[in-house]
């Protein structure tokens, strides 16, 4: 029989519903439940491309055995973090507050009145590699919970008391000197993989927003160190396993420090922050493998993760099929020459697929070593070893790279959940609109369009962003994430289109955050002033997978502020004063504050673009600016952006290019606002 996670509409949630557990979401039900039974609560968290959490269901969650055990002693309630991320969030930090590493699938048990005692991740079925049983711990923790019920409550407010206090940073006002970014690369650098690209070992991540702020020192301090790292990085993750060498886009994470084996969920978020990144660094290096991977990725998104009908893009991509992580995307070399025929050779010898190969299979039997596709060798070398011309191999390879994603479609597909969240859309939707003026692609700002008017109507209220829509239906609440990302996407709408409905709109989100994710204090919280009590109102301060809630909050205030409100300016000046040392002594955690003070202290270049003028929007968009505002302005200077084009008007069309309080003479010419715009030009102004 199906538990109550079948009436639910999150792709996690109905994943479990055939589990013998006897599952609740979490609500109202549950939570009494608890309290009228005086059972603890069993919290599991995880989202639907997780494979550990796959495992886990599988090996604990199915097994009849361990859910009587769950069932007896617990109340047992299913969360998908996507569509709570304040759930999450308060209870990952349980696990740190233990001494563990987070992640997922995440195991809690709480009091009933939701105070969290006692936190991992995932436990095996039995015990294994040093790790307790699942069935151990439920044991450990009913008869604890029964036999020692005194500790166990001091444990939980200790922890609940704590939580609330990791979450409320106190705020240490600094100066916002040019210095900043500076000494928070200087941190970074520190921590960078100069073999392998990236930072750390393993797992590596992305970590994109630190790549940002390692391309802006390195661009605006002229500090040629800090740009071949990120170039290296670029390169690295490019020809690494992590991309989809055939289909285009990123995969989560790299389980080894090379880039090559990756857990191959895709996540709607990563693709997006990873597009911006290649079209600065196509921006920066003039390379077009750069702007090919952008390409890609954009290709993927639109076809493989778009809704058809409505436009909005869908949250996730399985790493699973079949039963078995990553089997969709390997390959061996009978496989490659099924789909490559004559040049198959070729093709093994590029995407390192070999006898031998290096991915190790789930699967039992004596089936052929898989292997990952990667970029193995340069096709210089290729025509050396193939003794024929690089314009030659690279045509074969495209044909061979055809034939095999044309193979690699008759498999069975992972699962994709088509959720569609509106913070994840927000930073696609703005990632597209950069990236169709800076690469010329017309068609994809109207795919940003679209998206982004699915989600003002279907998940806009009364200027408040609701959290996602699955099947045409909006659920929520909306959490600071969503107002800001979607506030910003308005904002980059705006300067690719110069639409002022869009800049209206941001607007209209600014206003629903001071009204309810704002203090008198000016703290920003994750959760609205009237959303559901929970143990802690957190604040969302730390970059982690995605930019934090505060931080993009921020940025909306501050674009804003430049454009329309200088109060909004000043607001996010007064933010980002109390978040800047904190900022510079972490700027793992903390890049975007990192970047968002470097614009307040340097100032923005702001361009006003007077007219309609193709060539002057193209260079606009061409340059590298880190920190930007672009304002659009009728020839007669009427402009929605106030702010920033009051008294600019021309008699032809025109761009008028300011830093700080000083605005250059107006050029109408390519080439002529190319030089007003240079890297080298916003350095030397630098106060």
């Amino acid at each position: 029989m199906a538990n109550r996670l079948a009436r639910e509409a999150s792709p996690y949630l109905k994943q479990h519903a055939e589990n013998p557990v006897d599952w609740y979401p979490w609500g109202r039900d549950a939570l009494e439940r608890a309290k009228k039974e005086d059972k603890p609560i069993l919290l599991s968290i995880g989202y639907s491309a997780c494979h550990w959490c796959h495992v886990m269901e599988h090996e604990s969650f199915e097994d009849a055995r361990i859910a009587a055990l769950m069932n007896d002693h617990f109340v047992c309630i299913k969360v998908d973090r996507e569509e709570r991320p304040d759930l999450d969030q308060i209870y990952q930090l349980t696990v740190q507050l233990l001494g563990r590493s987070g992640g997922w699938p995440l195991t809690v048990f709480l009091t009933p009145d939701q105070r969290p005692f006692f936190a991992g991740t995932y436990f095996p079925p039995v015990e294994r590699h040093g790790m307790p049983s699942f069935p151990r711990i439920l044991a450990a923790v009913a008869d604890a919970y029964r036999e020692k019920r005194g500790d166990i409550d001091l444990q939980a407010r200790e922890i609940a008391d704590a939580i609330v206090q990791v979450t409320k940073p106190e705020p240490k006002p600094g100066a916002l000197g040019t210095d900043l970014l500076a000494r928070a690369a200087a941190r970074l650098a520190s921590r960078f993989d100069d073999e392998h690209g990236g930072f750390g070992s393993r797992p590596k991540f992305p970590s994109t927003m630190s790549l940002d702020v390692l391309l802006a020192h390195g661009v605006l301090a002229g500090d040629a160190r800090s740009t071949t790292r990120v170039r290296r990085a670029l390169d690295a993750m490019r020809d690494g396993g992590i991309y989809d060498q055939l289909g285009g886009g990123f995969h989560r994470y790299s389980t080894d420090e090379r880039w090559l084996v990756p857990h191959f969920e895709k996540m709607l978020y990563d693709n997006a922050l990873l597009l911006r990144l290649y079209v600065d660094g196509s921006r920066v290096f003039a390379d077009e493998r750069y702007a090919r991977t952008a390409r890609e990725i954009v290709a993927y998104v639109l076809r493989e993760m778009t809704d058809a009908r409505d436009g909005g893009f869908y949250a996730t991509q399985d790493a699973d099929s079949e039963g078995e992580e990553g089997k969709f995307f390997v390959w061996t070399p009978d496989e490659v020459r099924a789909a490559a025929a004559d040049d198959a050779e070729l093709a093994c010898a590029r995407f390192g697929v070999g006898h031998e190969g290096n991915f190790p299979s789930e699967s039992d039997g004596d089936s052929a070593p898989s292997s990952v596709l990667s970029i193995a060798k340069s096709i210089p070398d290729l025509a050396v070893a193939f003794t024929t011309a690089p314009s030659d191999v690279e045509r074969r390879l495209e044909v061979a790279r055809a034939a095999m994603l044309a193979h690699r479609e008759k498999r069975i597909k992972p699962f994709r959940d088509e959720k569609i969240l509106a913070s994840w859309n927000g930073l696609f939707v703005s990632a597209l609109a950069d990236a169709s003026r800076a690469l010329g692609e017309p068609a994809w700002l109207a795919a940003a369009e679209r998206a982004f008017d699915f989600v003002w109507r279907v998940l806009q209220r009364d200027g408040r962003v609701l959290r996602h829509a699955k099947d045409g239906v909006a659920k929520g609440p909306g959490f600071l994430d969503d107002q800001a990302f979607v506030g910003c996407a308005a904002i980059d709408l705006y300067e690719a289109t110069g639409n002022g409905d869009y800049l209206a709109r941001a607007r209209t989100v600014a206003s629903t955050i001071r009204a309810h994710f704002m203090d008198a204090s000016g703290a920003l919280y994750l959760v609205a002033d009237d959303g559901e009590p929970l143990i802690a109102r957190t604040q969302d301060v730390f970059d982690h997978a995605i930019p934090s809630a505060t931080s993009k909050a921020i940025e909306l205030f501050a674009r804003l502020g430049t454009l329309v409100d200088p109060e909004l300016a000043t607001l996010a000046e007064r933010a980002l004063a109390s978040l800047a040392p904190a900022a510079v002594d972490n700027p793992f955690g903390l890049s975007t504050i990192v970047l968002l003070a470097d614009r307040v202290a340097r100032t923005s270049v702001d361009v006003v673009l007077v007219g309609e003028s193709d060539d002057l929007l193209r260079a606009t968009y061409a340059a590298y600016l880190p920190h930007r505002s672009i304002a659009h302005a009728s020839l007669t200077g009427s402009s929605p952006a106030t702010a920033l084009a009051d008294g600019k008007n021309a008699n032809a069309p025109a761009a008028f290019v300011c830093r700080g309080h000083s605005c250059a003479p107006p050029v109408s010419v390519y080439r002529e606002l190319m030089r007003l715009l240079s890297p080298e030009r916003d350095a030397a102004t630098t106060p």
